[in-house]
């Protein structure tokens, strides 16, 4: 081959490399919505709400999406409870491929959401483990009802002492595979499928998770 036609394709493969990555990149500064690559690293313990949304806003802005405002879709329980469908705005929200994940709040609470393990990507468009994978990391944190709203009223902590508790207490996952040891409703939920174990980061492992969150933007 010639050096002439060396360097001309060495600068074809140069040019479609960087059209890619300018193509990627574009798709996640209209990202929406993604499942945090990363928790606290200290189980159930995100330093409260404000915590829990400064994880979101850091691994949107590493991903270039730092014109929005990112919250952690979570509730919290108490006197000044607060449910997490109205944290996150109206919609629609995205991935970071530019797939819909939902249009409306009540499409994302609804059999209507588009949202499995091939959708419900990591800040930079990747897949999350899900049951079947070694590790299992489909249990994402939530403390939420089905319909997305906080769930109180009982003794059994649902929201790991609103997210500042990394031993004592619980809270509740959803599985963003949407898969689980059979085929009931809970099993499938994104959202609202089960207890965690614990609070600690072992104990959430050990339940089929890391630590991870749902992130969506709320402007």
């Amino acid at each position: 081959m010639k050096r002439t036609t060396k360097i001309a394709l060495a600068a074809s493969v140069a040019l479609a490399a960087m059209a890619t990555t300018a193509g990627l990149q574009a798709q996640q500064s209209a990202m929406t919505f993604f499942i945090t690559s990363a928790g606290s690293g200290n189980g159930g313990n995100l330093g409260g709400l404000e915590g829990a949304d400064a994880i979101c806003q850091k691994l949107a802005t590493a991903a270039g999406a730092a014109a929005k405002t990112w919250r952690a879709y979570l509730s919290t329980t108490g006197a000044k409870s607060v449910n997490a469908r109205d944290r996150i705005g109206r919609g629609p929200w995205q991935n970071a491929k530019g797939e819909v994940v939902a249009r409306t709040i009540d499409d994302l609470h609804s059999d209507k959401n588009n949202l499995n393990k091939q959708t419900a990507l990591t800040e930079t468009g990747q897949v999350v483990n899900g049951r079947g994978d070694k590790p299992n990391m489909h249990d994402i944190l939530t403390g939420s009802s089905p319909e997305g709203r906080a769930v109180g009223g009982g003794e059994k902590d649902t929201t790991c002492n609103n997210w500042t508790s990394a031993d004592a207490g619980s809270a509740i996952v959803g599985h963003h595979d949407r898969q689980g040891l059979d085929q009931s409703p809970p099993a499938l939920s994104w959202n609202s499928s089960h207890p965690s174990k614990g609070c600690s980061q072992q104990a959430l492992v050990s339940t089929g998770g890391n630590g991870f969150l749902y992130c969506f933007a709320s402007n």
